[in-house]
């Protein structure tokens, strides 16, 4: 008789997670034609699809959506039980910095994975813009946090790196006027300081009309053709051009995306997060969420 294995469950919401069957295969350490094998018993069991193929990953088919709440559940269960009987489980507590405008998925990875694996664990989440999240480290605030710098210190471990570039709308043209219109991040964050350095040195008159904490908030500024700005590659849609030096805008330099301790941290509970913050980093590409956004006016 047919029935649901917890296995292929887990292995579907590992699909879900990271977005494609690759990426759902690193997550639970499996080959991908072995993945590829146990979705498609799962779907010989239901007599239906539970993914449709998109671009290069895969989105969830009718039967998919009505599955996953119980297979949440039930993994979730499941692993509650097992906690139960646990004895050696880490204890204490964690306080975790999170940039705000990183996906509600990436977190969610991260606290599932980590709160499952060590529920006598309290964990405190601090999401902000990032900006004072090295200080906040340094002082022993926080004891893990994540947040992008363009130069790297020895102690800081790099999860992802990306092109930046300055950016117009494709249906507008802000770049063309004189003083240029600027969309940049707040005065805290080092986008700020490298956009402005580079207009000065080009000499290019400017004027900075909008100013957000958010990646969401200097994008849609950007998209509502109000003013031209700094972007990361991966926030970079089909509704954005790319400005080139030619038309009077340098090379943007790499973004680094760094996981930072607090100084002489080396503790197990510590080390648990780490792991769990690569992972959900390896095996996803995050969205960026809306944040808050505030306008302000400057000259250069």
């Amino acid at each position: 008789m047919n029935k649901l294995d917890s296995d292929l469950l887990r292995t579907f919401l590992a699909i879900i997670d990271s977005g494609s069957m690759s990426a759902g295969a690193i997550r639970i350490g499996r080959s991908q034609s072995a993945v590829s094998l146990q979705m498609k018993r799962l779907e010989s069991v239901l007599g239906q699809p539970v993914f449709d193929r998109h671009g290069r990953g895969v989105v969830l088919s009718a039967a998919g959506e009505k599955l996953e709440p119980t297979a949440r559940r039930t993994v979730s269960l499941l692993d509650m039980s097992l906690a139960d009987f646990r004895s050696d489980e880490l204890a204490g507590s964690i306080h975790l910095g999170i940039p705000d405008d990183y996906s509600k998925r990436v977190l969610a990875g991260i606290i599932a994975e980590f709160a499952h694996n060590h529920p006598a664990v309290e964990i405190k989440v601090h999401c902000a813009s990032g900006a004072g999240f090295p200080e906040a480290v340094a002082k022993g605030m926080l004891d893990l946090a994540l947040f992008e710098v363009e130069k790297t210190l020895p102690h800081q471990e790099v999860l992802r790196e990306e092109k930046t570039f300055w950016v117009s709308s494709r249906l507008h043209s802000p770049d063309e006027m004189n003083p240029v219109p600027v969309a940049l991040f707040d005065r805290d964050c080092w986008w700020r300081e490298v956009a402005l350095n580079t207009l000065r040195e080009s000499k290019r008159a400017y004027r900075v009309v909008y100013s957000s904490e958010s990646v969401a908030g200097v994008a849609a500024a950007i998209e509502a053709g109000i003013a031209v700005g700094m972007l990361g590659e991966s926030g970079i849609g089909k509704n954005f051009r790319i400005l080139t030096a030619g038309e009077g805008f340098d090379d943007m330099p790499v973004s680094k995306l760094v996981l930072d301790r607090r100084p002489g941290e080396t503790g197990a509970v510590v080390e648990a997060m780490a792991l769990a913050i690569r992972r959900a980093f390896e095996t996803t590409k995050p969205d960026r969420v809306p944040a808050d956004r505030s306008p302000v006016t400057e000259y250069n």
